[in-house]
């Protein structure tokens, strides 16, 4: 068995015992086996997939990050996943979610623009003034 932990900057999304673990890679997808040889690997934005203990097949969608395999332990870092085990119930979460990224994206660069303009603002005065 392999020891699989996702890992986030904020907590531990997952941390139980797999058969197998499948990443996605810049240069493509990769299976890890618990006698594979120690590895690590840039991870891109898609689907990791593991089997379970019970044989079930489980799904993270994941942000960029690393996969790390020492011994008997895989060990993902990423910014952002979300686990399921139905592909269209991780779709509709995925989806909802980027939609609330796209949401507050678009809030803090209207934020940014406002704070650009009144330095712009600022500094023409700062300049008629002198």
């Amino acid at each position: 068995m392999i020891r699989l932990r996702i890992a986030l900057p904020h907590q531990v999304l997952v941390d139980e015992a797999a058969r197998k673990v499948i990443c996605e890679a810049p240069n493509g997808s990769f299976c890890l086996l618990p006698r594979h040889i120690d590895f690590t690997s840039a991870l891109v934005p898609g689907i990791l997939t593991w089997v379970d203990e019970a044989g079930a097949e489980m799904f993270a969608a994941v942000d960029q990050g690393i996969v790390v395999k020492v011994g008997a332990d895989v060990r993902v870092s990423v910014r952002r996943a979300v686990v399921d085990d139905d592909l269209e119930t991780l779709n509709q979460t995925v989806r909802r979610q980027y939609r609330t990224l796209d949401e507050n994206e678009r809030d803090a660069r209207a934020a940014a623009a406002q704070l650009e303009a009144g330095f712009v603002r600022r500094f023409l005065e700062l300049k008629e003034r002198s």
